[in-house]
């Protein structure tokens, strides 16, 4: 057995025998959300003075998803030449419902009559959540082109680990702009949420019609999108000029019609 030191405290990597295969991991245990992906980086030897292809299992609690991958691809069986080293990820995904707690998933490497075993840990500390709606929950609303527009969002985290340096952010039509307030949400606890103005800018001339802006907070765990529908009517103003438009045109018809029409 080998000895790993690592942050001041030792961690046993388990291996075959001298000739057999080794099976090591620099880190076994790790902590992350529900929700997330448990990635192992292992690494597995072969001793042997011949290639050999070796089985790739583990055993997981049910509901969970265990995936081996060799430089980007999922594999269930790799070939390693004599002396060769080959580096191999272990991802673990837990289920949904995944209660916090550690949990043990052994993954084990056999050739032929030989095998080795790793002893993996997930710690499973809650899960990352975020919603973002409106307080009524309807996302539609209108406004005149060349206005502003207040659009009151909630951000509310619906997981149970708290959610820190959450940033708003908007993907817009072309030519609106989009400001929030607060721009920066630093902490929300599981289950609370915190009101964000967002303030829609509609530029002038705006074709009268339907626009949809996507309103979004996220942070390196957590990420929610809300699509936002604007209705932009035309304003007073610009319908008396159109129709003032119109009227001095057939004017102007009418005249050419009298003047030159006898003619």
């Amino acid at each position: 057995m080998l000895l790993l030191i690592l942050s001041g405290r030792q961690v046993a990597a388990q291996t075959g025998s001298r000739s057999g295969p080794a099976f090591t991991a620099r880190l076994m245990n790790l902590e992350n959300a529900a929700n997330t992906t448990f990635t192992y980086n292992a690494q597995l030897r072969n001793a042997a003075p011949v290639p050999r292809i070796f089985e790739l299992s583990g055993t997981v609690p049910e509901g969970w998803n265990l995936a081996f991958k060799v430089e980007g691809m999922q594999v269930t069986s790799i070939n390693i030449d004599s002396g060769r080293t080959q580096s191999i990820q272990v991802e673990i995904t837990p289920a949904q419902e995944t209660k916090p707690g550690k949990y043990k998933v052994p993954v084990v490497a056999v050739t032929g009559m030989d095998s080795s075993k790793l002893n993996l840990e997930a710690v499973v500390k809650g899960t990352y959540g975020i919603q973002l709606t409106t307080p009524t929950g309807r996302l539609s609303d209108d406004v005149t082109e060349g206005r502003h527009k207040e659009i009151h969002l909630v951000a509310k985290n619906t997981g149970t680990i708290a959610l820190g340096n959450l940033s708003l952010s908007a993907q817009t039509p072309n030519g609106w702009e989009a400001t929030f307030t607060p721009a920066t949400i630093t902490q929300l606890a599981p289950g609370k949420e915190v009101d964000v103005t967002a303030n829609l800018h509609v530029p002038d001339k705006t074709i009268a019609g339907d626009y949809v802006t996507n309103f979004t907070v996220r942070n390196t765990n957590a990420n929610a999108t809300a699509a936002f529908r604007m209705t932009v009517k035309t304003s007073a103003l610009a319908g008396w000029i159109g129709i003032l438009v119109i009227l001095l045109a057939l004017g102007a018809v009418y005249y050419l019609i009298r003047k030159y029409g006898r003619r």
